[in-house]
């Protein structure tokens, strides 16, 4: 009895997800180094922040050269290039002795480095190996990006409480350089390289094409420019920042604090969190699946009207003690916590074609910068005001827009032939 090997999609499908989970993990590692570095170097919290905004902002504005860079040079190349880039940056700062060190390895090495491995790394695997089950690959991928949170901040917590702060940076090291050799002998490129076609990919259809001429940067730029002629790009942008806003920015950032001014245990309020990353994994493979099969506008559309309208209940849900309300808010914001990556994805992809993928790294870009004005707008309104209700509701009232915005997403290839960006 012949028993058929899998396709090398799946293979290269598992060494991505490993890769992402590791570079959720490194990106995420310097929270759990604020408290020891502000006791042995005396830095202030300011200072540190500093150095873990620009990750935050390099790791979205690295997306879309990155996948430009992937374009040209191929995945395995750039990833790898990446995984060293982590370790270097991690495994320098054990020799540090002044801030602009930590701006310069943390913020900039690793920054560039998870920045290459992002959601952007996810559309490009799932566009050149996948035709069949794409918004599902999408889901799972972008799923190991919370997955990698929960598997490495738990044990780097406790390497940093029981050996250091310098440790856990070596540890991070160790495992970014594990993953080069399974990168670079597994992962490839494309399945033309291996005489395969996509997986679910028609016996007739056209083989891939790379893109010819210019060079990534000035390639990721063009794109840029001819998408940004399209109103579906803004809407997508713009939506995707107040997803970001509404995720990262103030949740992510602010809702320890802000359960902690109503009396609840920080412990207790980081133990909530952990519970969203939990059930975002379980949201975000579920929403890929509706992906193959409904029309992501309308998912988009659902997806942030539900946001909204649970943020603008949130405040009346805080309190000293977990009520059965406040369990409720966590269960289903975790599961819409990133359920809007594979509709988003799957949008670039119909509307931008071969450059999709690029196009999603703005998207992304547009992400990240939304998280971090709105973790800085949360911290001013509540200075100014004792508290963070209008940071809540205003994020609320932005959802909804993002709704209407998504909507109106028109998925009609003669706008973005007009635009010159439609390739294949």
């Amino acid at each position: 009895m012949r028993i058929s090997r899998p396709h090398r999609a799946w293979i290269v499908a598992a060494v991505a997800l490993v890769a992402i989970i590791g570079a959720a993990g490194f990106r995420a590692t310097p929270g759990v180094f604020i408290t020891p570095l502000q006791e042995e170097f005396g830095w202030t919290r300011g200072t540190i922040g500093f150095a873990v905004s620009v990750n935050l902002m390099l790791f979205g504005l690295t997306a879309p050269f990155a996948a430009a860079l992937m374009d040209r040079f191929g995945m395995r190349s750039i990833v790898s290039a990446a995984l060293a880039l982590v370790a270097a940056g991690s495994g320098v700062t054990v020799f540090m002795t002044a801030s602009w060190q930590l701006v310069l390895c943390w913020g900039v090495l690793v920054g560039l480095g998870t920045g290459s491995m992002a959601l952007v790394f996810v559309a490009t695997v799932t566009d050149r190996w996948f035709v069949r089950h794409r918004g599902l690959v999408t889901g799972v991928l972008t799923a190991g990006g919370a997955a990698g949170q929960l598997v490495f901040l738990p044990l780097l917590a406790h390497l940093v409480e029981m050996s250091g702060w310098r440790t856990a940076a070596l540890v991070v090291t160790a495992c970014a350089l594990a993953v080069v050799p399974l990168v670079w002998f597994l992962l490839r490129d494309s399945p033309e390289e291996l005489g395969l076609r996509p997986y679910g990919a028609a016996p007739d259809a056209e083989p891939r094409v790379r893109p010819a001429g210019g060079g990534a940067a000035a390639r990721a730029l063009r794109t840029l420019r001819d998408a940004a002629r399209t109103r579906a790009f803004w809407y997508l942008a713009l939506g995707f920042g107040i997803c970001g806003a509404s995720t990262n920015g103030l949740v992510g950032t602010h809702f320890i604090p802000a359960a902690h001014d109503h009396g609840m245990p920080e412990t207790t309020a980081a133990g909530l969190l952990a519970v969203v990353g939990i059930f975002d994994i379980v949201g975000t493979v579920f929403s890929g699946w509706l992906s193959d099969r409904m029309d992501p506008r309308l998912l988009l559309a659902v997806y942030y009207v539900l946001r909204g309208l649970s943020l603008v209940i949130l405040p009346s849900l805080f309190a000293d003690t977990t009520q059965p309300s406040m369990l409720v808010f966590i269960i289903f914001y975790g599961l819409d916590w990133v359920a809007t990556v594979p509709p988003t994805v799957a949008l670039c992809r119909k509307i931008f074609g071969a450059n999709g993928a690029i196009v999603f790294g703005w998207v992304f870009a547009s992400h990240q910068i939304g998280a971090a004005f709105a973790a800085t707008l949360a911290g001013v309104t509540r200075d100014h005001l004792g508290n963070y209700d209008l940071a809540w509701y205003g994020a609320g009232v932005l959802c909804l827009v993002a709704a209407v915005m998504s909507a109106r997403i028109t998925t009609r290839v003669s706008e973005t032939r007009r635009a010159g960006i439609l390739v294949g």
